[in-house]
């Protein structure tokens, strides 16, 4: 049986998106076969997902997305009080 690893093809290159496979001998070629995932369209890059999701937060807090919350940081302190912690009746 064959193993599956994910990987992203750049150019001629296979970048590993999880741990690459152990038993290969980096000298010795190896067959593959490549299968295209569905949604093949390009990847945003780890580094710039963080950028992104701020751009994205900033423009709903531009929009007034939530308008019913006055004050973010007093909404998130109140939050976090009313939820109950694992391991605590309280």
């Amino acid at each position: 049986m064959a193993n599956a690893y994910k990987a992203v093809l750049k150019g001629n290159c296979l970048e590993w998106l999880e741990a690459p496979p152990t038993n290969l001998d980096s000298d010795q070629p190896v067959t593959i076969t490549i299968t295209l995932a569905d949604d093949a369209s390009p990847l945003i890059h780890p580094a710039t997902r963080g950028e992104k999701m701020a751009d994205a937060l900033e423009k709903l807090a531009a929009l007034n997305a939530v308008p019913d919350i006055a004050d973010p940081v007093e909404w998130q302190h109140e939050t976090r009080r009313e939820r109950i912690l694992p391991g605590r009746n309280t």
